[in-house]
């Protein structure tokens, strides 16, 4: 049934992770069926479903945002389930996720200071390619998955456009490069030809295919730990959010160079960061 599911998931032009995440989920809860049920699992039941929500807060103590992902995962299985002819009814939905109080902080941690540190050393320390690789995270606002899929077809260093076509939901958008991108891309794109490299992708492995995203991830373990704070990938992009706004874009402007779907997310990039909200209770 797992397998069958993953096929349905593909065929619904899911990502890749967003399919790894669903069929993790689900199989979790496959697994507490099958050792507090003790028998075959044949559809879902409501009652099972919370049953295991509940075993989910009170025995698991999971945070309501990784309780709200299985819950995500559960409402696409049944979909898939009642699409199938499995079963007919709805045995949950969005209505069953739990109320997430919004963070008043912004979600940004790092600084400037930090991103030009580490953005430093991976210049004087790796290739031009991760480091034009770290440079569009931070200063364009990508997602790491989105910019290990840009082919070289996809930018124009003249008008500064680059296009991301695998955004968040498959959709497509015109990003922007300010000068620090600009710069880092042309700096790689020297280096490749240099290299003799004639990939379709931008940022290539060292046999020319797509760029694994662990390599990355190995990167920023390495010398998050030089630099004294963990970040991440991610921690970038929202560096990129968080800065834009300071730097007078207005929220439009940082949904659109992000591709937010919700502009309420990028509103979150306008509050305050915990530091200076630490600092202002102080002055009370």
């Amino acid at each position: 049934m797992i397998h069958a599911f993953e096929e349905y998931l593909r065929q619904d032009e899911k990502s890749l992770n967003t399919i790894k995440s669903y069929i993790l989920n689900v199989s979790g809860f496959m697994k507490w069926f099958d050792e507090s049920k003790g028998m075959e699992f044949n559809k879902l039941h409501r009652e099972n479903v919370k049953d295991y929500i509940s075993y989910l807060k009170t025995v698991k103590k999971l945070a309501p945002v990784s309780i709200n992902a299985k819950i995500s995962a559960l409402i696409k299985f049944n979909d898939y389930l009642i699409e199938s002819g499995v079963q007919s009814e709805v045995a949950i939905n969005k209505k069953d996720m739990l109320k997430i109080q919004r963070q008043y902080a912004s979600l940004a941690t790092v600084g400037l200071a930090d991103v030009e540190k580490f953005r430093q050393l991976v210049l004087e320390h790796e290739s031009k390619r991760n480091y034009a690789i770290v440079s569009l995270l931070a200063y364009c606002g990508l997602r790491i998955s989105e910019a290990l899929n840009i082919r070289v077809t996809d930018f124009n260093l003249t008008s500064r456009e680059l296009i991301v076509s695998e955004g968040k939901g498959k959709k497509t958008r015109t990003v922007f490069m300010g000068d620090k991108a600009r710069t880092a891309i042309q700096s790689w794109i020297k280096d490749r030809s240099d290299k003799g490299i004639t990939s379709d992708y931008l940022f290539p492995s060292n046999r020319g295919g797509k760029l694994d995203r662990t390599v990355i991830n190995k990167l920023f373990n390495k010398y998050s730990a030089i630099v004294g704070k963990e970040i991440t990938p991610h921690d970038l992009r929202h560096f990129f959010c968080s800065y834009a706004l300071e730097n007078d874009m207005s929220v439009h402007e940082v949904a659109n160079q992000a591709g937010h779907s919700n502009i309420h997310t990028t509103l979150l990039y306008a509050n305050p960061t915990k530091q200076k909200m630490i600092e202002k209770m102080n002055r009370l």
